[in-house]
């Protein structure tokens, strides 16, 4: 990966820059390309909220994003709510940009550990929707998917009603779907950054091993943690062996990897699109969203709405 392009930027409404302030608290915004003309617009956008911003810079962290915005922030943590960033969000959407603001970001230039969901995170597909929709019950399983990935329903209950429903199916059927997942766009591309810049990569999923380990190679995954179905033959029987992977395994995961590893929590990530990745996003220094369900976005320090999840990169090389 090439180095960084950081412009600081001097403006009349700013403090004048010549060396990088040393406030911690950052918005990120980004999703299509940022200049001169939109970020004074954007700027007075933030004046006008009276969103206290002492610091701007445009950077540029991968040849294949665009030019983002970091802009340094200078609030009280009391006024930092979930409430204040959400309508901040909202400010940027209206310029069709997605932003964040983020304190004490994991740091791209240290090693750290990424911790993913897989399902509707590392790849396009619920793996268990698709199962069910080659078996002809999707819309029994769907509806019990949709009510745990909305929170209304404890995730643990919620697979084993699903797997109880997929009893019978052909291992047959099950590879049409593993041999064939379609992964999240830029996911490969954000593996490799931070690979190169000696991270751990794994994912932590209330998915199945079988599917993850198809992952392992192009992600090139160090841990995997799903759930294992049970066959009786060469169909399934309806069950799930061991342990279910929810979401307290999930915060678990995290902290056991981090320690495993030597990496300090300061340096973890955690991205998923759920309820049930809600407290592993939690557990990490910085919990993404990865398109996820309104509560999710809501609830996670920052969030991936639209486009590549090569844009994480953002987060973690803001200046």
């Amino acid at each position: 990966m090439q180095a960084a392009h950081i412009e600081w930027k001097e403006l009349p409404s700013l403090q004048p820059v010549s060396t990088p302030p040393q406030s911690k608290q950052r918005l990120v915004v980004f999703g299509h390309s940022i200049d001169d003309t939109l970020l004074g617009k954007l700027v007075t956008s933030l004046i006008g909220e009276n969103i206290p911003v002492t610091h701007v810079t445009l950077f540029k962290p991968h040849d294949f994003l665009e030019t983002a915005a970091s802009f340094s922030l200078n609030i009280h943590p009391s006024n930092l709510t979930q409430a204040f960033k959400a309508r901040v969000r909202a400010i940027f959407a209206e310029h069709d940009l997605e932003a964040a603001i983020i304190e004490n970001a994991p740091s791209l230039q240290s090693p750290g550990l990424l911790l993913m969901d897989m399902d509707s995170t590392a790849i396009q597909i619920e793996c268990i929707d698709e199962i069910a929709r080659l078996a002809g019950v999707y819309d029994e399983v769907a509806a019990v998917t949709q009510a745990a990935m909305a929170g209304q329903l404890a995730f643990s209950d919620s697979l084993v009603q699903r797997v109880a429903k997929l009893q019978g199916i052909e291992m047959s059927l099950l590879d049409t779907i593993r041999f064939e997942l379609p992964l999240m766009p830029g996911i490969e591309q954000l593996c490799s950054v931070l690979k190169a810049n000696d991270w751990k990569l794994a994912i932590a999923s209330g998915g199945f091993t079988l599917f993850a380990e198809q992952l392992r190679k192009p992600l090139q995954l160090d841990e995997i943690v799903a759930n294992e179905l049970a066959f009786d033959g060469t169909a399934l029987n309806g069950k799930v062996i061991g342990r279910i992977i929810d979401a307290k395994a999930k915060q678990e995961t995290l902290c056991e990897l981090a320690a495993r590893y030597d990496i300090p929590s300061t340096q973890t990530v955690a991205i998923g699109d759920g309820a049930n990745d809600l407290m592993m996003m939690a557990e990490a220094q910085l919990g993404v969203a990865i398109h996820g369900k309104e509560k999710v976005v809501y609830e996670a320090d920052a969030a991936i709405c639209h486009g590549s999840l090569l844009q994480l990169v953002y987060f973690l090389s803001a200046p």
